[in-house]
């Protein structure tokens, strides 16, 4: 643990955050890839099975939103207890964590078994795809917990500043997804072509071989974060933290999940092709947004360190680096999106009506990319200070409060171009809120 706390403590900053940021930017990078990969493989199939997997996009979201929001949770508690090397409360964060995520996995069977036919049945009319759309959500729910233990697992490593471990276990789950994808879908090598289906169990099965490989490094790699049920007892204290940054992150998290439900309802008036093309643009975008969130999560566990290390001079210098380096990313998919959108559409086989509608749609919003560097680094920044609420608040106002409703407004005074409009000015109001906060959080903060 001495190794780690010099680390986290006295290298300098800059250098320290690069380290720590590209294994998950690969990562996430990786991931992303599989995302884009995925959609073109589905986009071969038909139109109505691009929409059928872009309906089911708020569910699989959900998963995502519980794991990683509890997974900032758990590593903010672990790393602030490293800092003020109480190994004791380490330790006993990391057990519940492993309880906690077989409890949210059951959660998500009784949700694929229950919830999904409705949620569904609120979106669509068609029953080609409702029936794909509803396999798809149902099988990717039901055997979520491999990606839970997956993620669980990667929030541990990153807590003690190792960033490679998780980065080796997402390049698995993505690789292996991406070869499986093609025989699952399209029936090669003997398996049956299940399509959409046959995505669905791509997905989970490349999930829960990389939650198993995790699992296992963590019990026999991870020795600063040791795992002791000895004795093992709920203590609410300890859950009580994890939730008070867990939750506000899923919620969080699952912004994205709301914010696809409530402009699909909004788009479906236009047409099926104005909610594929949407669909699109959420994977697309993770390019630009996931390298750039790779820089907060490196970020994170510096900030936790540091708070509870009481070294706020190392915390700002993490924060200014943070800005400078995700500000970069975010400019360079700038100018991608403004200077290429017709070339990304053309990757998915848009015909003409996807192209009339996603190029106007990749401009306009790529133009608050940049500002909402500000927004996404402030708001990690809040997590690893365990202030989820104040995060949560920046969210709301990047990713709900205002696109929805002035979407319902702007599109019936603009069209579709009005639903796009909301996104870069949801960025600039979101940016300032985010400062204000921050200035007024630093200046009560006794470090």
């Amino acid at each position: 643990m001495k190794q780690t706390e010099n680390i986290m403590g006295t290298k300098k900053v800059l250098p320290l955050l690069v380290s720590m940021s590209i294994p998950p930017m690969v990562s996430m990078m990786i991931q992303a890839l599989y995302n884009i990969v995925d959609s073109m493989y589905v986009a071969r199939v038909s139109e109505d099975a691009l929409t059928a997997v872009s309906l089911a996009y708020p569910l699989q979201n959900l998963i995502l939103a519980v794991s990683v929001g509890f997974g900032i949770g758990l590593n903010a508690c672990v790393a602030r207890a490293l800092g003020a090397k109480n190994v004791k409360e380490t330790e006993a964060t990391a057990a519940h964590g492993v309880v906690l995520t077989g409890l949210h996995s059951i959660l998500f069977i009784l949700i694929g078994l229950l919830l999904v036919k409705p949620f569904i049945g609120m979106f669509t009319e068609d029953a080609q795809i409702y029936r794909m759309s509803c396999e798809y959500a149902g099988i990717v729910l039901c055997f979520s917990f491999g990606s839970m233990y997956h993620l669980f697992a990667e929030k541990i490593f990153q807590s003690v500043g190792n960033m490679v471990f998780p980065m080796f276990f997402q390049a698995i789950g993505a690789v292996l997804n991406i070869i499986l994808d093609p025989i699952m879908i399209f029936g090669l090598l003997g398996f049956p072509a299940m399509g959409v289906k046959g995505a669905a169990v791509a997905t989970v099965t490349a999930q829960i071989t990389a939650g198993i490989i995790a699992m296992v490094c963590y019990l026999k790699k991870c020795t600063q974060v040791k795992l002791d049920f000895h004795g093992f007892h709920f203590d609410w204290e300890i859950v009580k933290k994890i939730y008070m940054v867990g939750i506000p992150s899923a919620i969080m998290i699952s912004m994205p999940s709301l914010l696809v439900g409530a402009l699909n309802s909004i788009l479906a008036a236009f047409s099926g092709t104005a909610i594929a093309a949407f669909g699109l643009y959420i994977k697309i975008q993770s390019f630009v947004y996931m390298p750039a969130n790779g820089v907060v999560q490196g970020m994170r566990p510096i900030m936790s360190y540091n708070y509870g290390a009481g070294s706020r001079k190392r915390m700002m210098e993490t924060l200014k680096s943070s800005l400078q380096v995700a500000g970069v990313i975010m400019l360079l998919g700038t100018v991608l999106f403004l200077a290429c959108p017709g070339w990304i559409m053309k990757l998915f086989d848009a015909g003409d009506e996807m192209m009339r509608l996603g190029v106007p749609m990749l401009r306009i919003i790529s133009l608050g990319f940049v500002v909402s560097t500000v927004g996404c680094v402030l708001s990690g920044s809040f997590e690893a200070l365990g202030q989820g609420m104040h995060s949560l608040l920046i969210s709301m106002l990047r990713q709900l409060v205002i696109i929805v409703p002035l979407s319902a407004l702007f599109s019936r005074i603009w069209g579709i171009y009005g639903v796009w409009m909301t996104f870069p000015l949801a960025e600039v109001i979101a940016a300032v809120a985010a400062v204000i906060l921050f200035k007024r959080f630093m200046k009560k903060l006794k470090v």
